[in-house]
């Protein structure tokens, strides 16, 4: 019988494996976070999710009113109705973690609080390099180890 040697790794990795961004469900994405791409395991595919309910890690944030599948370039525009005095919110594909079809429901993972303190949405926006570093550049800071928005 062949004996492992302690010093070096065998078999699955970890959940704090790929660099500290963590490996599974729920947690964040494996590699470096790309906010403008859906993740492989998401389960997007080019789907039609308007009119999808969007869940965050804490409860509803409203129903997906525009989304977009351009190569490094997709989010998802969501009303948030009620819950944010009917604004809409623009969030990056790479924040979704998952999506059920069977439910029409697309689950991201950050929280209530998370989004509704993005920079906020502007309908003319979306297309603003500027904007999109912004929005980008925040969502990219809370998988960092310092709270989005703390000065470095």
């Amino acid at each position: 019988m062949d004996r492992l040697d302690p010093h070096s790794t065998h078999g699955s990795t970890g959940p704090l494996s790929d660099g500290g961004q963590g490996a599974f469900p729920g947690g964040a994405p494996a590699g470096a976070f790309d906010p403008w791409r859906y993740r492989d395991t998401a389960g997007v595919a080019d789907a039609d999710l308007v009119g999808y309910k969007v869940e965050a890690s804490d409860g509803g944030v409203g129903k997906v009113d525009g989304a977009s599948h351009d190569v490094n370039s997709s989010y998802l525009v969501v009303d948030t109705g009620p819950w944010v005095f009917g604004k809409k919110v623009m969030l990056p594909a790479g924040t979704v973690n998952h999506v059920d079809h069977d439910e029409q429901k697309v689950y991201v993972d950050r929280s209530r609080d998370e989004i509704k303190a993005a920079p906020e949405y502007d309908e003319t926006a979306d297309t603003d390099p500027t904007y999109r570093d912004r929005l980008g550049g925040y969502y990219s800071e809370t998988y960092s180890a310092i709270p989005p928005g703390t000065a470095r």
